[in-house]
């Protein structure tokens, strides 16, 4: 088959990342008439309704999705392309989760910029897992298993965790001399399953009683916060609290780390997966986490 028209091609992607007919004739400066001429054109070109109309909106069909990640990969693409031949300074769109953007990504953004001027760089907070069809994201980190369809995952650091409180929460209860004393305290967080691991981890078998539990907090800074307060002990990832145990502000009374059955990844669909700008961050941060490791375990 033939490739359709362009002006067909252009409306459907702006469709399928808008979900609106309305927004995307907006966008592209036309009716929205216009709009769904063009799409009634590429339906008759592919033999088969590209988009269902419900009462929340537009939602796309198999066909529609079949072709709508082709689509708007194609014309990324182009807009790389022609962005980087007129001499425009290049944008790199970054998502990501609260806790990794506030508590490890923002403190080394600076660093990237300045090896890498020629870029500008977009740091965009939510802990929404990101569409790349349809918003205007280039990459993203995420916590999970690495597996997302249609994008390629680049393994960063797994989801270590460890107990750590404030020291006023130490003169409360006294100190921690063995990894059971942890029973003693308020627990912030987490999992049932997180708690047994690191105790098990540490030769606890089994609790001797079951532990007071103030909250159930599961976003590492909001965790940190609290556990920043005093309210009670948490189950933190060191990286990301490096700061605060370095100035004392929190403790980590035991040197034994569970690791973490997911971890964090850098994502992007594979259309881009030679993009100079993402291969380059990419390896910026490999190099920052090399680096970080051999501090954590010195």
């Amino acid at each position: 088959m033939e490739i359709p028209p362009l002006a067909a091609l252009r409306v459907f992607d702006a469709a399928s990342r808008q979900l609106s007919f309305t927004r995307a004739a907006e966008g592209l400066g036309m009716t929205q008439a216009a709009v769904s001429y063009q799409i009634k054109l590429l339906e008759e070109r592919l033999g088969g309704q590209l988009f269902l109309r419900n009462p929340k909106g537009l939602e796309l069909t198999e066909l529609g999705q079949r072709y709508a990640g082709p689509t708007t990969d194609a014309f990324d693409l182009l807009r790389e392309a022609f962005s980087s031949s007129s001499g425009q300074q290049e944008t790199l769109s970054i998502s990501t989760m609260t806790t990794i953007a506030s508590n490890w990504l923002a403190y080394r953004l600076g660093r990237f910029q300045l090896r890498h001027s020629e870029l500008a760089v977009r740091l965009d907070t939510d802990d929404k897992v990101v569409d790349f069809a349809r918003q205007d994201v280039d990459v993203a980190l995420r916590h999970g298993h690495g597996e997302w369809e249609g994008l390629v995952s680049n393994f960063l650091f797994s989801s270590d965790v460890t107990p750590m409180l404030s020291p006023a929460l130490i003169e409360e209860y006294g100190p921690l001399r063995k990894p059971e004393d942890v029973i003693d305290m308020p627990w912030l967080n987490s999992t049932d399953r997180e708690w047994d691991g690191w105790l098990k981890l540490n030769g606890v078998a089994e609790l001797s009683c079951a532990p007071t539990r103030r909250f159930e907090i599961e976003a590492q800074s909001h965790l940190g916060r609290a556990a920043l307060a005093g309210e009670g002990i948490a189950l933190l990832n060191p990286r990301f609290f490096r700061f605060e145990l370095a100035t004392g502000s929190l403790v980590q009374p035991f040197p034994s780390v569970l690791k973490g059955e997911k971890s964090y990844w850098l994502v992007y669909p594979h259309a881009r997966r030679n993009r100079p700008a993402i291969k380059s961050f990419l390896r910026f941060l490999q190099e920052e986490i090399v680096a970080e490791d051999s501090e954590l375990a010195a």
